[in-house]
């Protein structure tokens, strides 16, 4: 490949042995498995599976009440038995750390938002607010195996309410108060929930929302329902009939009844649900288990994001975004996590940046578009804000352009770790990523995962190196999905990741992996450009593409219409005050044609107000084809799931236009 990957970081001795990678490597060593660089510890991670992850429950010591009979019982995917035998508490990894006075006092959680001011909560305060949570829910007939849905911001009494929910065994799902209500709906009518935790409404970008009718619609509409309570976020009096408050909870006659009790379960008992993005048909409940959850929470974690005691870690997202869930699990490695909820760009971007220099954050993480939106808007983080305490910037949602990975070393700090990641909700897991004591390259992400045997294979069934291919992954990992909930057969399951390659779990991304070891993400499989006989993922158009400084978002589908030649419209969001003309489209034109190929040039360029995204920041590529195709809105989206639903009626009249121009079905 000709790609250009300029070096950009190498860590310096003094660091690579401070990590904690460095450290289990040494302890390794010391049990006489010795390694002499990154890459032959991940062959031997994902060639001996079993020992690896053996390796890592003895590191990190796992907690449990009853020893496992075997690591794993059979290399079959799906179906993988790990740890059998085994019985612990996903919980209660977090409250193995400052457990004497002086270090109970530490802040374990500083949170803010558009409608309070600074929040912190010591481990001290942390325990006692989760002890009294799980004892009441105890008292109010919610136990291991009952399903409690929550439907609240990224702020402490989430992050409270779902340890408190592990502590007792009870199957944890949450979505985001900016999703719509038949959204919301669609996930959690799926899995029969005893209880529902809600707020009352929020602020985002200034404006406050309302959401207590959306609340009692829901006390309406899931049948399952046995308790609701409420927190009064947007107004301090709010309040519903015959709801408890979330304050009530502490001043319940059993909040104080005993100490912290950590149920114990099987190793694959269900943590919490989460779902796909859910843009066409009905979101798919993913159901992941405690022990899965653990053991690759404390490797990512420690290992590849290098996190400990001593880091103050954000990853800006809703509960609506697996990163939430990786956000809160950063107290699994006895980090304090730094919650934000609200508008990152309210009322300028460099909000997240403020309050990552005053509280000395030393890992920084959000969405790639968020980074992308500041370099276009010159934001200047290191002139905004003091960063000398960030040793780490943490990218995903999408790919992340080497011009954003430049601008993060040029703006930021020259001397920091780019934990660009990819992976995803479907195993809470990075399959490449960060990598501490590996340099990093412009573009690329520095490895694949630990125990996670990342693939590139070519139509063949055949992995490949230094060539674009199918993301594969060909040996199970503890954090795969348990199941689908209500899946019958596992029949969804199935037809989700093992359809292509039986027996092997195919992503849906193209990824590249490097001679180097590193790997790099073309976007979705699914929406690749085929033209001509020669593929290219959509994410290599957009590089190109939105390094454009006129240009700020852009999205390709390729329109193959039966009897005809393909027709491939790109669409593109210009920066304010600039104007599309026909100088500005030949130069997109030349671009594409000078920088990829001749045969990907669009047939027409179109500037557009937006371009449609998910929840999760996803651009709706797949959705938008089938529109253009044909097939009406009600079937290739749902606009509860998408963060600006008002972007498709530009789409929807232009899907009118092609199918008379095309003769297409409507």
């Amino acid at each position: 490949m000709a790609e250009d990957h300029p070096l950009l970081w190498t860590p310096d001795e003094a660091r690579i042995k401070a990590t904690r990678l460095n450290d289990y490597m040494q302890w390794l060593a010391r049990g006489g498995r010795h390694f002499v660089d990154y890459q032959s510890l991940w062959q031997w991670s994902t060639d001996h599976v079993e020992d690896f992850w053996e390796s890592i429950w003895q590191y990190f010591d796992i907690k449990s009440s009853a020893p496992y009979s075997s690591v794993l019982r059979e290399r079959v995917m799906p179906g993988a038995v790990w740890f059998e035998g085994s019985r612990l508490n996903f919980a209660e990894q977090v409250f193995r750390f400052n457990t004497d006075a002086a270090s109970a006092d530490k802040v374990a959680i500083i949170a803010r938002s558009e409608l309070r001011g600074q929040i912190e909560i010591s481990w001290r305060e942390l325990r006692a607010q989760i002890t009294a949570v799980a004892n009441t829910l105890r008292a109010l007939g919610i136990g291991a195996g009952d399903r409690v849905v929550a439907y609240l911001p990224n702020t402490p009494e989430a992050a409270i309410a779902f340890y408190a929910c592990a502590s007792i065994g009870a199957i944890w799902s949450s979505c985001s108060p900016d999703m719509g209500s038949s959204s919301v709906l669609d996930r959690f009518k799926q899995i029969d929930p005893k209880l529902l935790i809600a707020v009352d409404g929020y602020r985002y970008g200034g404006k406050d929302f309302d959401r207590l009718a959306v609340v009692d619609n829901m006390r309406t509409e899931l049948k399952t329902l046995q308790h609701t309570l409420l927190l009064p976020y947007l107004d301090p009096k709010a309040s519903l009939p015959g709801v408890m408050r979330w304050d009530e909870l502490f001043s319940h006659p059993a909040a104080q009844a005993q100490a912290m009790q950590f149920e114990q379960l099987p190793f694959d008992h269900p943590l919490w649900v989460v779902y796909s993005s859910g843009t066409t048909g009905m979101p798919k409940p993913i159901v992941h288990g405690h022990g899965g959850c653990l053991i690759e929470t404390l490797k990512g974690h420690a290992l590849h994001l290098d996190l400990g005691e001593n880091d103050r870690f954000l990853w800006f997202s809703t509960t609506g975004w697996v990163m939430w869930n990786s956000q809160i699990t950063g107290l699994m490695v006895g980090a304090t996590i730094c919650l934000y909820d609200g508008n990152p760009g309210y009322p300028d971007l460099s909000t997240l940046w403020r309050f990552a220099g005053e509280e000395k954050l030393s890992f920084f993480g959000a969405g790639a578009a968020f980074f992308m939106n500041c370099m276009k808007a010159g934001i200047e983080p290191a002139e905004l804000a003091d960063l000398r305490a960030l040793k780490a910037v943490g990218s995903t949602g999408s790919p992340l352009s080497a011009e954003g990975y430049r601008w993060i070393y040029e703006h930021v700090s020259d001397d920091i770790m780019l934990a660009s990641i990819s992976g995803g909700t479907d195993t809470v897991a990075a399959f490449v990523g960060a990598c501490p004591i590996l340099p990093l390259y412009a573009g690329e992400m520095q490895c694949r995962a630990l125990g996670i045997a990342a693939h590139a294979l070519d139509d063949a069934g055949k992995s490949q190196i230094d060539a674009v291919g199918e993301l594969v992954i060909t040996v199970p990992m503890p954090s795969m999905p348990l199941y689908f909930w209500n899946d019958a057969g596992n029949l969804r399951y199935l037809d989700s990741y093992f359809d292509h390659y039986p027996g092997l779990w195919r992503h849906g991304d193209w990824i590249r992996i490097t001679e180097r070891g590193g790997a790099i993400i073309y976007g979705r499989s699914d929406a690749t450009i085929n033209r001509y006989g020669i593929r290219m993922g959509t994410a290599e158009i957009y590089r190109v593409v939105e390094d454009l400084p006129e240009v700020l978002d852009s999205m390709v589908v390729d329109l193959e219409y039966l009897g005809r030649e393909s027709y491939m419209p790109l669409f593109v969001v210009l920066r304010d005050g600039v104007a599309f003309d026909a100088a500005l489209e030949q130069r997109i034109r030349d671009k594409i044609r000078t920088q990829l190929s001749a045969r990907h040039v669009p047939n027409e360029v179109f500037a557009v107000a937006e371009i449609p995204r998910t929840l999760t920041g996803k651009k709706m590529e797949l959705p938008i084809k089938k529109l253009l195709l044909g097939m009406p809105l009600e079937k290739i989206a749902n606009p509860d799931a998408m963060s600006n639903p008002g972007s498709l009626s530009f789409y929807v009249e232009f899907a009118k236009e092609r199918a008379r121009d095309f003769q297409v079905g409507t």
